[in-house]
């Protein structure tokens, strides 16, 4: 077996021996079988080399078709006059067409969580052969490079790449919009001010679980992006007109704010330092542009005289300014509750004798919002200030009044279940003068959070001093969070929770008369099945987060809707890696129109049949519950730490300092993004599949009826049959038998592999006491019951979108996990074969082995090239006078035991990260 058709083909024959035996493992099998080619030198690393770059290359077309396929059509040309198309369908009274497009449908943010899983090659490569209509072939195929150490700076560059196109996407859109209202109502066009999308991002201001981002490099990326926008603002002024008298302004704005950037590019923890460059910043300047509003005004005064196309391209730039600022967008900060507490506690509780929830805090909180009077902070008070929470409100107030005085800031609470959290937030807020441009937003992804979001809301909303906020602001945000919560909760549960919260904010507005403010959702997903993302169709996309049942209730009680997204990291900003993508991104979600529904629609039988969909959402809740709870799901998460996964960010997950503590890891030391991760090379999905067949079992045919009748029950099965379609209970059984040391004892068994003996032995001895294998196969077994009961439902149901090729990509994942398996036997051979003794004599194999068991590859390659050098000082590189008899010889390194063991193992492992980015990219993201 020497090609990628091989292998499949022997996969296949392999698969049809289940039938006779049903413990059979055919994934395992074939690794078993290439091992022993590549053992007895009939394969060698190179000749699997090969195979994985095949395999890669089809990984890479397949993430470039599924890309293509949520937004298709891609040609620029087909989705303008496909947007102008749809707005001939428009109402033909031009205040429900204002009111419809001077809103955004919706809010895009562009968030760096760590799945930066592509090298900048591949990522062009994907995105190229996406953005065209042509036949996707070897042109996506590029080799795997090393990828750039993936830094803050690193990741906010991306972001603003993808903002870059999605805002002239957006330009490109509101001159459609703005041609079709002079073509339709030429007495009154000039009125209209279009709005379609809002972008943000939260890269480089995000400190909620980070310590590695200072102030001043919040400052510095705000600056950066105020000179990139105003660079922009200036080329689309050019563009229309060279000598346009606004330019100099521009011009020298950008200057002055490129000047300010390098300022703020370096380390300002030096009081001198930061001393000049704040007092340049702050200090009067004509060229220090903080509002755009006399541009605008301007630009829209001149559109009023001027012939059609330049008015259209007037008003295209000042519509941008009017929906970014002074920025590439708007911007999110995000701190932890914990952080907040522990500041307002200076406040109201120096003694730390109040409960922050009790009513008593409260009534405080609610007495010193009353008089709290705004304080003058300046940028040595930002340098000086220790506590997290405080220093975020003086980095944004430090925003407002020097950079850009106009767009609003969000700021973005993490675990934020009680009132006074939120009143803690305001009260510095006013303290700092900047309440009146600052929208605080709790997030609720915790189990606890969503269980109790619906009082925490009610509670929220009673309070005078918050409604009066929110009716200053015009808009009450929230944000929700299906990471943390598919991870602890499942993902369908933590949908089904979300929706209902949101159901809950509709009737807490109502029932507090803030029916005149906006409702602004936020609801942070990522890219995969996983994390919220739908993958079946960019609409189940966008209404699995924020579903057509919970449009309903705000748009019934008269409240206007603001939905918001994010696009998380290096997934999420393939879709804007394009300007056709972009274009074609946008396009969709505008014919989707997510800010709105059909208020008349029928009811949903899921939602009206709540005898079984709640049942429903409960017992999936309690089987995935029952797995997070589970010593042997815990253990078989972490049996490889996180060594399968590739740095994808630079918030890096960080591993265990002590080579037991893999053992005893906690699933809430990994964050969400490496623990879907693990479940996506592990094999199966658990927190999306886990649960639904079990939640069926004695009620299959009502059940079925009711999600095959409900639009909600059938997206909820759409996303389970695509999850399943790439899940392999064998393979997750097959990394169990890695560590079984009967496989290990009985390998050389009759005379095979005699060459194999002693490793083999030597194996199966030291993993006797291991317990992953029992772990695996107890999991494999629970995983099988609950499967069992999932395909019976199935039957009863329709597969509305069948996965193109289905059977193929199953065999190919399942190659891929074999030559994984492969690699590793091939690892555990060379470690447990390296000499026990060595010049370093106080490494221990065993350590070295356990580091190679759980992945810790480069600290064990580390330790063996400590332990067998091969080069070291000779006494001959010395010059002394005296002379020496010993050491009599020049000594030796370890040529032959780098070549033969270290060496192969690190390759090994280098090849095994190449298949964590194939296994990702089939299915179609990472984490």
């Amino acid at each position: 077996m020497r090609t990628v058709a091989d292998l499949v083909d022997h996969l296949q024959e392999l698969h049809a021996l289940t039938s006779q035996t049903p413990l059979f493992n055919p994934v395992f099998q074939l690794s078993h079988d290439l091992s022993r080619q590549l053992e007895a030198g009939e394969l060698d690393l190179g000749d699997i080399e090969a195979m994985i770059a095949e395999l890669e290359c089809e990984a890479l077309q397949s993430r470039a078709r599924h890309l293509r396929r949520l937004v298709a059509p891609v040609s620029q040309q087909a989705n303008l006059d496909g947007f102008a198309a749809l707005l001939k369908d428009e109402p033909s009274d031009f205040s429900a067409f204002r009111a419809r497009w001077e809103k955004p449908q919706l809010h895009c943010v562009f968030t760096a969580h760590p799945t930066f899983l592509l090298a900048p090659e591949q990522t062009r490569a994907v995105a190229a052969a996406a953005s065209s209509d042509n036949a996707i072939g070897a042109e996506t195929c590029v080799a795997s490079p090393e990828k750039p150490t993936i830094t803050l700076a690193y990741e906010h560059g991306e972001a603003m790449s993808a903002i870059a196109h999605a805002a002239d996407a957006r330009d490109q859109l509101v001159a459609v919009l703005l041609a079709r209202a002079q073509a339709r109502w030429p007495q009154d066009w000039q009125d209209f001010r279009p709005l379609p999308f809002r972008f943000a991002s939260w890269v480089g201001y995000d400190m909620d679980g980070r310590t590695d981002i200072q102030w001043f490099d919040s400052i510095g990326f705000r600056l950066a992006e105020k000179t990139e926008r105003l660079e922009r603002y200036t080329a689309s002024l050019e563009a229309i007109d060279p000598d346009h008298p606004l330019l100099a302004t521009l011009r020298k704005a950008a200057a002055y704010a490129r000047d300010r950037t390098v300022d703020f590019a370096g380390d300002l923890s030096d009081p001198d330092a930061l001393s000049a460059v704040a007092n340049r910043l702050t200090a009067a300047d004509p060229d220090k542009l903080l509002t755009l509003a006399p541009l605008i005004d301007a630009l829209e005064r001149e559109a009023r005289d001027a012939a059609t196309d330049r008015a259209i391209a007037l008003k295209t730039l000042a519509a941008a300014m009017r929906a970014d600022g002074l920025g590439m967008g708007w911007i999110h900060f995000r701190v932890n509750a914990s952080q907040l507490h522990n500041a307002i506690r200076r406040v109201i509780d120096p003694h730390g004798e109040l409960d922050l929830g009790s009513r008593g805090a409260l009534a405080r909180l609610r007495d010193e919002l009353a008089r709290v009077e705004p304080l003058r902070a300046n940028f040595a008070a930002l340098a000086i200030e220790s506590s997290t929470a405080i220093r975020q409100f003086l980095a944004m107030a430090q925003i407002l009044h020097h950079i850009d005085a106009d767009a609003p800031i969000r700021m973005l609470i993490a675990e934020c279940e009680q009132p006074s959290t939120i009143l803690a937030a305001l009260y510095f807020a006013r303290l700092f003068g900047i309440g009146d441009k600052v929208d605080v937003s709790p997030l609720f992804e915790t189990e606890s959070a969503l269980e109790h979001g619906g009082r925490f809301l009610d509670a929220l909303l009673a309070e005078e001093a918050y409604k009066a906020y929110v009716r200053e602001r015009g808009r009450l945000a929230i944000q929700t969070g299906f990471s943390d919560a598919g991870r602890f909760v499942g993902q369908i549960p933590a949908s089904l929770a979300i929706e209902r919260l949101q159901g809950r904010l509709a009737d807490a507005m109502t029932a507090n008369g803030l029916t005149d403010v906006d409702a602004l959702i936020f609801d942070t997903h990522g890219e995969s099945m996983g994390r919220g993302a739908h993958p079946n169709s960019m609409e189940d996309r966008l209404a699995w987060p924020l579903s057509a049942w919970a449009r309903r209730r705000f748009i019934r009680a008269g409240i206007t809707l603001e939905p918001e997204v994010s696009f998380q990291g290096g997934d999420g900003y393939l879709f804007f890696a394009t300007p056709e993508l972009a274009l074609a991104t946008l396009t969709r979600i505008a014919e989707i129109r997510p800010a709105e529904t059909d208020a008349d629609a029928p009811a949903d039988p899921f939602y009206r049949r709540t005898d079984l969909s709640l049942d429903f959402y409960r017992a999936i809740r309690a089987h995935q519950r029952a797995h997070l709870e589970s010593r042997t799901y815990t253990r078989a998460i972490t049996a490889f730490g996180l060594g399968m996964l590739n740095p994808t960010g630079s918030r890096v997950s960080r591993r265990q300092s002590d080579i037991a503590a893999d053992r005893e890891m906690s699933l809430r030391q990994i964050r969400a993004i490496p623990h879907n991760a693990i479940l996506q090379q592990l094999g199966y999905p658990v927190n999306v599949i886990a649960g639904i067949g079990t939640a069926a079992d004695g009620n299959y045919e009502e059940l079925a009826g009711l999600l095959r009748d409900s639009e909600r029950g059938r997206q909820l099965v759409r996303l389970a049959r695509a999850a399943n379609a790439r899940a392999s209970i064998k393979t997750v059984a097959a990394f169990g038998e890695l560590f079984n040391s009967a496989y290990w004892a009985t390998r050389p068994y009759r005379g095979t592999e005699t060459q194999l003996s002693e490793p083999c032995e030597a194996l199966a001895e030291y993993l006797i006491k291991d317990d992953r294998a029992g772990v695996f196969r107890r999991l494999a077994s629970r995983l099988r019951v609950d499967a069992l009961k999932l395909h019976r439902l199935f039957e009863l149901l329709p597969d509305e979108q069948p996965l193109e090729d289905r059977e193929r990509v199953r065999r190919l994942i399942g190659v891929l996990q074999a030559l994984r398996l492969t690699l590793l036997q091939y690892m555990f051979i060379r470690a447990v074969s390296v000499p026990v003794f060595s010049r370093a004599n106080d490494i221990s194999r065993d350590d070295v082995l356990e580091m190679v068991f759980t992945l810790r590859i480069d600290e064990a390659v580390a330790q063996l090239r400590r332990a067998f050098p091969t080069s070291f000082p000779k006494i001959g590189d010395f010059a002394m006078d005296e002379p020496a008899d010993y050491p009599d010889g020049s000594g030796e390194g370890y040529t032959q035991i780098q070549r033969d063991y270290i060496d192969p193992i690190e390759r090994a492992n280098r090849l095994l990260l190449r298949i964590t980015i194939a296994i990702a990219n089939e299915f179609g993201a990472h984490g």
